[in-house]
């Protein structure tokens, strides 16, 4: 087990709430992993090994964001106040394939349907596998399992349209026809090119997949959130110069706020963000 402590922490599924500390339970690829947190200490429930070589990695814990943070303009309250508030974010090393289909997943739809069309997948077509304490639990399944299904057969997992927009990339990476190493090794407009030629890849989608899994930290993916707070605090255009490099951290706390603040802070009157 390790413990340790953090200038931020990071968002997980399957929450159960303890008296003091709050555990986790993560599933990354066909890898399991046990969290808790308490403030701002955290303990991994694994080996030294494969928290140093996996876990560290996965969850960017080298990475300093308070850097980040430091660096927003001091007059855009609006900024300064979403990034209070979403203090412990950090961009997850996810897995390319994994973050492919789930960004299909996720077009027009929302949090609760898109995990749940996720698990069905992985119970369906995914490996099993079983967690230390003895409960199963299913990897995510791998481009091949995925690739010989019919074009629809996705529906029955509640992906409705979508399902062929996964169905079509399956087999496109595992023809080989898209190569997941090569994308890992392209700098970040390559990369979005490259995902844009897939079925169902659109501006939005591309840009997520290369802020989650490949950390391309300048992509900076627009949505209808986004979109609504540069309208109402960036009316002359979002000041990416000053971010360059890593727009997508800035994005990530404004995402945040738009979802989660109760707007207890809204002294931030529309047009308060500065360039």
């Amino acid at each position: 087990m390790e413990s340790l402590r953090l200038n931020g922490g990071t968002s997980h599924e399957d929450i159960k709430s303890g008296q003091e500390w709050e555990t986790y339970e993560i599933i990354a690829g066909q890898r399991y992993l046990r969290a808790s947190q308490k403030d701002r200490e955290c303990r991994f429930f694994c080996g030294q090994e494969e928290f140093e070589y996996f876990w560290k990695v996965y969850f960017d814990l080298e990475n300093d964001y308070k850097v980040y943070i430091d660096q927003i303009n001091p007059r855009d309250t609006y900024l300064l106040t979403a990034a209070d508030l979403g203090w412990g974010i950090r961009i997850l090393h996810q897995d390319l394939w994994e973050m492919m289909v789930s960004f299909l997943i996720s077009q027009q739809n929302n949090i609760v349907r898109i995990r749940r069309c996720i698990s069905n997948i992985c119970e369906k077509y995914g490996e099993r596998h079983v967690t230390p304490e003895g409960r199963n639990y299913y990897g995510f399944p791998k481009p091949e399992a995925l690739a010989a299904l019919d074009e629809d057969a996705l529906m029955e997992c509640n992906l409705g349209y979508r399902s062929k927009y996964v169905v079509r990339t399956a087999r496109s990476v595992a023809s080989g026809e898209t190569d997941l190493d090569r994308i890992r090794e392209m700098p970040y407009i390559k990369a979005k090119e490259d995902l844009l030629k897939l079925f169902g890849v659109g501006q939005k989608v591309a840009d997520c997949i290369c802020l989650f899994s490949l950390h391309h930290l300048e992509a900076f993916p627009v949505d209808t959130h986004i979109n609504q707070a540069l309208e109402a605090h960036y009316k002359r255009g979002f000041p990416n110069r000053r971010y360059k490099g890593f727009q997508g951290v800035i994005q990530q706390y404004i995402f945040y706020y738009e979802l989660h603040s109760d707007k207890r802070y809204h002294g931030l009157s529309k047009g308060k963000g500065k360039g």
